[in-house]
């Protein structure tokens, strides 16, 4: 009889389920334990749950929906949250949606509300009185599904790489509901956003303008992965780590300190050794690496901002510390190299946004959201660094000109060149472009009096950059174009060609190291070694 109920039980869970995939397949369909289960890792990832939080279209709407009005009753909110659900997946979603749909800073409140309702803890929770993870643990009990409030640390507002977990400033608490045969973590505090795109909040009960709203979240903190989670959230119970190998608080301190963006767009770090606090070495240097994921490459772009640890200023000697940064991509890696200019602390702050190309050449400006931060920490430096040229903002080399423009490098792949006094630098192109332009940048020369050393010439698609250095010494090239009948130029990275005054959008830019002898040490290296020929 138990197996006859359980598989009406699938077939009614088929049949009403909202989900669009037809492929879902993830969630099994046994019983819902009546007794909430221990904590124990989940047995599969999030992305084996669903891969699109589209699939959750048709859930998320009526959470909007319902949002739109006031429920007197847990018992009648729940009921018209719920209704159709037909997973527990679907039930945690919709409590999740609705309460991250819920905008407390326009919201208004009767004092006489009870505090027992669910607009009475809504109440409580901006005035600080109650909390989101009370809020959702409520609701979820009276859907029928295992919940817990786990309290512990969090690298939450405030906080920064290297500060250590010694008082209370940022204990924080979050959820575990469970779902999918597991355990897994629920932030809604961190998950709720804004109201956008409507110029107006309606009203309670009206609903003439719904049609005009979009509700933004941040899905990355529903069901979120511990190992992800991990990163920001540190449980005081080990257990609710969540993970097969627990971590101490210590090596949670030690942790890069990263964004939910970071994990959004699939970012990992390659190198094992890489903390929250990074410490130069004898020259001054240290080197962070970021992977990107193979579907990610073409459309990331990176900044980054370095400013002192302690203070708010992000100049040294009236130089801008960026200039100790070289930012260059190979691969599926972005490198950020930091040369400390003096002994001290400073905090490197990594931006990145996802942008086709076309959204590059409109000359919209691009937001920057931070992905993560690092401590650098310099004892001494024994070496005087200088700072890099003062070109265009972002990253070296030309893969930016690849990804962006379809300008593929023949003569020089990497962002660092040597050179003699002259130097013919080539790109192939893919797509029409026009209108190219070379600028030169030295430390104490002024742009205007290098211009004249810098020259192109275009043959069929292909491209050349001739470059004759009037001296010896370290130069900056930025490479600019724009496509044929473009107009387009991008976040500030343009420049005036000669008189005609065309916009040109920055295209990728190289460090140049110039030198007399290099031609001595390049023939040097063709002579065979003197014990190598008297083998042979």
């Amino acid at each position: 009889m138990m197996n006859l109920i359980i598989e009406k039980r699938s077939e009614f869970m088929r049949a009403e389920s909202l989900y669009i995939d037809d492929d879902y397949q993830t969630e099994k369909l046994f019983p819902y334990p009546s007794n909430a289960p221990a904590p124990q890792p989940p047995g599969v990832a999030k992305t084996d749950i669903y891969h699109d939080p589209l699939v959750f279209a048709d859930i998320d709407q009526i959470a909007i929906s319902v949002a739109q009005e006031d429920q007197k009753t847990f018992t009648d909110l729940v009921r018209m949250l719920i209704g159709r659900c037909g997973s527990d997946v679907e039930k945690a979603r919709t409590i999740f949606r609705w309460i991250t749909v819920k905008n407390l800073n326009t919201m208004q409140f009767d004092d006489t509300v009870r505090t027992d309702t669910p607009m009475g803890l809504l109440r409580g929770i901006k005035h600080g009185t109650e909390s989101y993870h009370v809020l959702f643990k409520r609701i979820c009990s009276y859907a029928g599904l295992h919940c817990v409030v786990i309290k512990g640390y969090s690298k939450s507002a405030g906080y920064q790489p290297g500060v250590r977990f010694e008082d209370n400033r940022f204990r924080n608490s979050w959820n575990a509901v469970y779902v999918a045969g597991a355990w897994r973590f629920v932030q809604c505090n961190w998950g709720a956003r804004h109201l956008v795109n409507a110029k107006e909040v309606p009203k309670p009960g009206s609903k003439s303008k719904s049609d005009s709203l979009r509700y933004e979240y941040d899905d990355h903190y529903f069901l979120t992965d511990p190992k992800e989670f991990i990163y920001e959230f540190f449980p005081l119970q080990a257990e609710w780590q969540l993970l097969k190998t627990t971590i101490t608080l210590k090596e949670f301190e030690d942790l890069p300190f990263v964004r939910s963006l970071f994990f959004r767009y699939g970012l990992y770090f390659p190198d094992d050794n890489t903390k929250a606090v990074m410490v130069t070495d004898s020259t001054g240097a240290v080197t962070i690496r970021i992977s990107m994921p193979s579907n990610m490459q073409a459309s990331l772009i990176f900044h980054y901002n370095l400013k002192f640890y302690d203070k708010d200023t992000d100049t040294f000697e009236n130089i801008s510390l960026k200039r100790f940064v070289m930012q260059s991509v190979v691969g599926n890696v972005v490198t950020f190299r930091v040369h400390a200019p003096c002994s001290g602390s400073f905090l490197l702050d990594i931006f990145a946004n996802a942008v086709t190309p076309r959204e590059y050449l409109t000359g919209e400006p691009m937001k920057f959201k931070s992905v993560c931060k690092f401590k650098i920490v310099c004892e001494d430096v024994q070496t005087v660094m200088v700072p890099l040229p003062d070109c265009a903002s972002g990253e070296w080399g030309p893969m930016k000109a690849t990804r962006l423009f379809g300008l593929v490098p023949i003569t020089h792949q990497d962002a660092l060149i040597f050179a003699g006094r002259e130097l013919e630098c080539q790109f192939r192109m893919s797509c029409p472009l026009t209108d190219f332009m070379a600028t030169l940048h030295k430390n104490g020369s002024e742009e205007k009096r290098l211009a004249k050393y810098a020259t192109h010439y275009v043959t069929d698609d292909l491209v050349t950059f001739k470059i004759s250095f009037p001296e010896e010494g370290q130069y900056g090239m930025d490479i600019y174009t724009r496509e044929v009948n473009s107009m387009g130029n991008s976040s500030g990275n343009n420049a005036e060609h000669n008189n005609e005054k065309h916009l040109l959008t920055h295209c990728c830019k190289y460090l140049i190291n110039s030198s007399s002898n290099w031609f001595l040490i390049q023939s040097l290296k063709q002579v065979p070694h003197p014990i190598t020929k008297a083998t042979q």
